[in-house]
């Protein structure tokens, strides 16, 4: 029997542990902390040689612990706050919150809880991170969840500043009291945290639409305006067009910024990683078939793709920046 969207069957409850995880979202997550932890590396490379094994490996530790928390403590509080919509998406109906397997009111005290204690431990490293921390945590639920998910379909551009900060974390903390000579939180010694930041800016748009095109439908149903549905998915193509050439300028024109650090062989490794992800974005057609679910499956290879493009465009920005002198101790002995 083929259910609506709207019904949710309910699954046994499959334990506390795993209903938290759940909560957190921690497969996306993942995501976020390889580029947290990317950031920490160039920047242990390119600016502060002076740091040893011993001192990126504790940076790291902080930050995925209180990256973690604070990125899981923010997908719960969406989730309290989705609870009438989520029912009504496939993607969706299967969270905790529909299946009972936990109340909206628990998600959002475990999410807040959770929150607080992992940016208040990158206090630990640095304020500026805890900055950036609880930043992104307030920017998400407030500025994207709450006001903006609902109303606009520029919803996923503008809310797209929160998932953009882990570099930004991530290089804070290892800069430290580097940085502390300035007391502007945006001042971090380099040009380089915010080319991992706008990189994951203009990869949301794309990459969050090409699954809305995928889903297409369901937002609609739960009256999300995503772009797709607001605008049609012609238009919607083409501003993913439009965004994967602004990937593509960005990762061929930073490594002419004056003092950044970063050698020419960036902007050739970022442009052809950039051209096959954009392949997949040019590939997708708005009047394509679709599938027995109703889904669209080349809109799915590019969401699939935009996957892997981040992971590897962060990855290459850390190889490009290891001198080739110093492959077996880059950052110096313990």
């Amino acid at each position: 029997m083929d259910l609506g969207v709207d019904e949710v069957v309910q699954e046994p409850h499959p334990g506390w542990f795993s209903v938290y995880k759940q909560l957190m979202k921690l497969n996306v997550i993942i995501l976020l902390q390889i580029t947290a932890i990317c950031a920490i590396l160039v920047h242990d490379l390119v600016v502060d040689l002076n740091r040893t094994w011993l001192d990126t490996g504790l940076t790291i530790a902080v930050t995925v612990v209180g990256g973690t928390l604070s990125a899981g403590g923010s997908n719960a509080i969406n989730m309290w706050y989705d609870a009438d919509i989520d029912p009504l998406m496939r993607r969706t109906k299967n969270r905790p919150v529909p299946q009972g397997h936990i109340s909206p009111r628990g998600a959002l005290i475990f999410g807040t809880t959770i929150a607080i204690i992992g940016s208040s431990l990158f206090f630990i490293v640095s304020w500026k991170a805890a900055f950036w921390s609880f930043f992104s945590v307030l920017f998400y639920v407030l500025v994207y969840s709450m006001w903006l998910k609902r109303r606009t379909p520029q919803n996923i551009v503008i809310g797209g500043i929160a998932g953009s900060t882990p570099p930004l974390i991530g290089w804070a903390a290892a800069a430290g009291d580097s940085i502390l000579e300035s007391m502007n939180p945006m001042a971090l010694g380099s040009p380089i945290p915010w080319l991992f930041f706008a990189l994951i800016f203009f990869w949301t748009p794309p990459h969050f639409w090409a699954l809305a095109l995928y889903r297409s439908g369901e937002y609609a149903k739960a009256e999300v305006p995503m772009m797709n549905e607001v605008r049609g998915p012609e238009h919607t193509v083409f501003l993913s067009k439009v965004y994967s050439v602004f990937l593509f300028m960005l990762g061929s024109v930073p490594c002419f910024w004056p003092n950044s650090g970063l050698p020419l062989l960036w902007a050739f490794i970022a442009g052809g990683l950039t051209l096959w992800y954009a392949k997949s974005v040019w590939d997708i057609d708005p009047l394509e078939e679709l599938d027995e679910n109703g889904r669209m499956p080349k809109a799915a290879k590019s969401f699939f793709r935009s996957l892997y493009y981040l992971g590897w465009m962060h990855l290459a920005l850390v190889l490009v920046c290891v001198p080739p002198s110093s492959w077996l101790g880059p950052l110096g002995p313990l």
